[in-house]
């Protein structure tokens, strides 16, 4: 068996069964992979412990939190963050053990990421490169706060690879409905938290603006079937975000004027 490479892989997962396996086996090569599990009940507990990976069970914190959780758990001078439904192919895995025998300055390093929908690489739409920071030294780079759209800052210098990680998003339309309804409130609660405000015919117009961009502007139509699906999901998805920070502002208001919080500045004007 060829020996392991220096490396701690940090997984954050929940009902993650049909995807963890590949995602495992892509980084077998890792000496460590840590998995913060947030109350699966299928089988992702299981594949993670036969896979010999150290398990640990956290309540949901949201996605930086979480992610920061599972790094901080991460005992190796190189660590690497992913999703379970992201791979690292073999060539990019090899870029990443000549980066760890021989490290240069840099503390942190890039990807471009290909997205795959439905089984098409998407190459418009701003979904390609989509390029993340996913590799850094331990002790050089932590995970933001956010609840949603969370990234690593990374302390220092920060290369640019050409090797990619993929990532097989959701295809099956009924998860992806499930998924919008837990982003937009996510993305709706952060927005609510940092001031914002929206009315629902200012979700309508912004929905409306991104199906444009995506599919006309950024050039989504290209990419088929797929691309007006990505395209009218996103507008959805971002019409429920602010429909719903609308809901909350209406209700938090409402609160302010009964006396059962403090009012936010200008709510009451």
């Amino acid at each position: 068996m060829a020996e392991k490479t220096p490396l701690s892989v940090a997984l954050i997962v929940k009902d993650e069964a049909r995807n963890l396996p590949d995602c495992l086996r892509s980084v077998a090569f890792a000496r460590q992979i840590v998995v913060v599990d947030s109350g699966s009940g299928d089988g992702t507990l299981r594949i993670a412990s036969e896979f010999g990976c150290e398990v640990f069970s956290e309540a949901w914190r949201g996605f930086g939190p979480q992610k920061q959780f599972a790094v901080d758990r991460c005992r190796e001078e190189w660590i690497l963050v992913l999703d379970a439904d992201e791979r690292i192919p073999p060539e990019t895995a090899r870029v990443i053990r000549q980066i760890i025998e021989s490290p240069g300055d840099a503390n942190g390093y890039s990807f471009p990421r290909k997205n795959f929908f439905q089984g098409r690489w998407i190459r418009h739409a701003g979904w390609w490169p989509d390029r993340v920071v996913r590799l850094f030294r331990r002790g050089k780079g932590r995970l933001t706060e956010a609840a949603v759209h969370e990234a690593i800052a990374v302390e220092g210098q920060v290369e640019i690879l050409e090797a990619p990680i993929e990532h097989w998003t959701e295809g099956d339309l009924g998860r992806i409905l499930r998924k919008i309804d837990r982003y937009s409130s996510l993305g709706a609660e952060e927005a609510l938290a940092a001031g914002r405000r929206s009315t629902i015919w200012s979700a309508v117009l912004r929905a409306k603006w991104t199906f444009f961009q995506d599919y006309l502007l950024r050039g989504g139509f290209l990419d088929g079937p797929q691309g007006l699906t990505l395209a009218v999901t996103d507008a959805v998805n971002k019409f429920f975000k602010y429909a719903k920070l609308s809901q909350m502002g209406r209700r938090k208001a409402k609160q302010a004027r009964e006396g059962r919080i403090p009012p936010p500045p200008g709510a009451l004007d």
